[in-house]
């Protein structure tokens, strides 16, 4: 755990536009993707909008509400959404996000960010060989992560019969109800293989990384 922190400390510090900036892009595309991919192969969006009940916000976290109350309320409170109707009316398919789903988007990116700056730091540094195996098997995780995270991530939608189920699933027209159920349990269980995969592989890193800089610390002493 010293190592981790160390590797992690030194790579934020040496590398905090590298963090800041892969953290910004992935949770940009987490939440632009389904929209697009939807507009794309579905409808094009053709509402977006954000909850006009924020502004209210202020005062509902004031009032003389529990505080147990709020909180099982807010986790559920929808940010925002767009949507596209349906020619025979109603919606035909819908993409939201609620603070629960920006919580997990925030964690993953946050994540990947330090995954990246991990790695650069990781490739400036001298490595012995074991150390090299670590690092690589933290990056092939990474990029694995990635393209399954990026692709299958769940998302809260409206239309579809479900609450939450991967953006993919979503493209195709027609699905059964059954299969939508599969899918959405499938996209939950996902989303938290991502985050735990990404953790293990900044695990890896931190650690290869804090062993450097602890070996490099004795090396000018």
């Amino acid at each position: 755990m010293a190592d981790t922190t160390r590797g992690v400390t030194a790579a934020v510090r040496s590398r905090p536009g590298t963090f800041a900036g892969a953290a910004a892009v992935v949770l940009v595309l987490s939440i632009l993707v389904p929209p697009l991919l939807l507009s794309v192969v579905r409808k094009p969006v053709d509402y977006v909008t954000f909850n006009p009940w924020l502004k209210r916000l202020p005062a509902y976290l004031g009032s003389d509400i529990p505080l147990r109350q709020k909180l099982a309320r807010l986790p559920d409170l929808a940010l925002f959404w767009c949507s596209a109707d349906s020619p025979f009316g109603g919606t035909d398919w819908g993409f939201a996000v609620d603070v629960r789903d920006l919580g997990r988007l925030v964690l993953t990116a946050l994540l990947f960010g330090l995954y990246f700056a991990l790695w650069r730091r990781w490739r400036a540094q001298p490595r012995p060989p074991q150390l090299t195996r670590a690092g690589s098997s933290g990056g092939v995780a990474g990029a694995l992560v990635s393209v399954v995270g990026l692709s299958t991530g769940p998302c809260s939608v409206m239309g579809c019969g479900a609450p939450v189920m991967p953006v993919v699933g979503l493209a195709f027209a027609g699905l059964s109800s059954t299969t939508v159920a599969a899918l959405s349990q499938l996209s939950s269980i996902v989303g938290v293989g991502v985050i735990v995969v990404l953790a293990a592989a900044v695990g890896a890193l931190g650690w290869a990384v804090g062993r450097g800089e602890r070996a490099r610390g004795y090396n000018r002493a």
